[in-house]
């Protein structure tokens, strides 16, 4: 396998490992997203096997001890499969996530205790800050939660507008039909009654850069994407 990277902020890189047996004919890519900061932080952990590919990429952005924070949405191979690999690797690294992943999973998961924040809560990164933000069920599990690059405005989205294919690492072109399209083929969208008006919350944000985990990251009406996946 082999992991791209591609700067799509300042200082937010895009890992990027294309799998072309999942979801074919197109195929579908599996994102990491690591801030460059004082403090570095990677969102999204990767599967298990994937780790020598992508550690290998952020070793060549930054040394892997400088790693400090270790995050993702919710507990699941692609976001947290590979989460102490990352911990063995990074000797200074802890995982940040909020109350519910920590008190169901993370503290019984992680080989090191994980730092819980409320939701709302900042971390400032050195350079760089982030602000979880809870959002149970959103995309889906109950300890879902994102973060939110306030230097940059980049929302680090998840499986949230997630399409198919091995489209550029960022794009400034309509992402919604796609992504509509991903759903009825995965249908891993949870449907709730606070689905809708959580991603009007971050729509409300007006993010800048979508980093999302699976196909290109949009640079473009990053609300008013999220306000047309809120309404399909």
């Amino acid at each position: 396998m082999e992991t791209k990277t591609h700067e799509i902020a300042d200082g937010i890189y895009r890992l990027s490992t294309f799998v072309p047996e999942v979801a074919p004919p197109a195929g579908f890519s599996f994102n990491q997203f690591l801030i460059a900061a004082e403090e570095p932080l990677l969102f999204h952990c990767g599967h298990r096997a994937m780790f020598p590919a992508i550690s290998a990429a952020v070793a060549r952005v930054i040394p892997l001890a400088r790693l400090r924070w270790l995050s993702f949405s919710h507990v699941e191979a692609d976001e947290s499969g590979a989460m102490n690999q990352w911990l063995a690797a990074s000797p200074r690294a802890s995982v940040v996530h909020g109350p519910i992943a920590c008190d169901v999973s993370l503290n019984d998961l992680a080989d090191r205790p994980p730092r819980k924040l409320e939701d709302g809560e900042a971390v400032d990164l050195g350079g760089k800050r982030v602000r979880f933000l809870a959002t149970p069920h959103v995309p889906h599990g109950w300890d879902a939660g994102l973060l939110f690059e306030e230097t940059t405005q980049t929302l680090l989205c998840s499986d949230l507008l997630g399409h198919a294919g091995d489209g550029p690492a960022t794009t400034d072109s309509d992402i919604v039909g796609p992504a509509i399209a991903a759903e009825g083929m995965f249908q891993s969208m949870a449907l709730h009654p606070v689905t809708v008006p959580t991603l009007h919350r971050l729509a409300d944000l007006a993010p800048r850069t979508l980093a999302i985990m699976h196909g290109s990251s949009l640079t473009a009406n990053c609300a008013g994407a999220l306000r047309a996946l809120a309404a399909d």
